[in-house]
């Protein structure tokens, strides 16, 4: 049967309509998939740049990690409770490090977490070094004190060694704060016209003068001082108001003595020796006493 010539160019003319609907249709397909192709492949790359990043600072966080544990690694102290802490923070860092190293670099909020714990344990390492050194200069300054306590007692010792031996046998009757002391003690030779020399044969009376110190821990009140003159013949010089005290349960007999009002401060005094009949060449001693202790000691060398 013969086709219509109408109809088939009806017919042609629908065929070519749907064969450039198709390759519309295939073109358009085409440019959605290459399109899609070009954001997959940026959003792969952008993923792996981020990635590398990712592991870029995981790298280095874990670094400050180790950093961290070889600082706590290279601190060391002798004191024990700070030691304890030390041992305490060490594990900690190495727990930090064990976990980071099991995370994935992509997990943001592990990672954020670690960052806040090494945070921690700096600070926390840095209140150990001020700690450490804060005990390191009070152990420095409490040595050097008791070395220069040990100088200064060595120093005094051996100042105070000779006085020592003569006060050792009243130390346990009176307190060492409230004996008195003396200071500036001296024999002097006197003339008859009162000048001091040292020519024997001139000599008419000898005084001895002493200044009692200060001493706030004192008693108050009248007191007593006495001295004992001796020739160079070793002989007591006496004379009729010559006296007698005791000292130690030890009575001894005085050249002389007198009498002072003491009210803590310091006292200047002299004490006479008079009516002697004859001085002698040679070396004449003093020794000066209250009832508690002995005050001191002196010479006078006569020509």
């Amino acid at each position: 049967m013969t086709e219509d010539p109408l109809e088939r160019i009806e017919r042609e003319e629908r065929e070519r309509k749907a064969n450039r609907g198709s390759r519309t249709l295939l073109i358009s397909l085409a440019c959605v998939a290459a399109a899609l192709a070009l954001v997959l492949g940026y959003l792969l790359y952008q993923r792996s740049t981020l990635v590398k990043a990712l592991e870029g600072e995981k790298a280095e966080l874990a670094k400050e990690m180790t950093d961290l544990q070889n600082d706590f690694n290279a601190l060391s102290t002798d004191y024990e409770s700070i030691s304890h802490q030390l041992d305490t923070s060490r594990e900690q860092v190495a727990m930090l490090i064990e976990k980071l190293s099991k995370t994935e670099a992509t997990n943001r909020a592990k990672i954020r977490q670690y960052e806040k714990e090494l945070g921690t344990l700096r600070t926390i390492m840095k209140g150990y070094i001020v700690q450490i050194d804060s005990l390191n200069t009070l152990n420095k300054k409490l040595t050097a004190d008791a070395a220069a306590a040990r100088r200064e007692a060595a120093e005094s010792r051996r100042e105070n060694e000779e006085l020592t031996q003569q006060v050792e046998a009243l130390s346990s009757q009176v307190s060492a704060g409230k004996v008195l002391k003396a200071r500036a003690i001296a024999l002097n030779a006197h003339y008859s016209n009162d000048k001091i020399g040292d020519r024997h044969s001139r000599v008419r009376y000898m005084t001895a003068t002493l200044s009692l110190v200060e001493n706030s821990l004192a008693d108050r009140g009248p007191v007593r001082v006495y001295v004992r003159v001796k020739d160079p013949e070793g002989v007591l010089l006496i004379n009729e108001d010559s006296t007698e005290f005791t000292i130690g349960g030890e009575v001894l007999q005085a050249s002389a003595s007198r009498e002072v009002d003491y009210e803590g401060s310091e006292v200047d005094m002299s004490i006479y020796i008079n009516d002697i009949e004859e001085f002698f060449k040679g070396v004449y001693t003093l020794e000066v006493y209250t009832s508690q202790a002995l005050l001191g000691r002196a010479e006078c060398m006569l020509r």
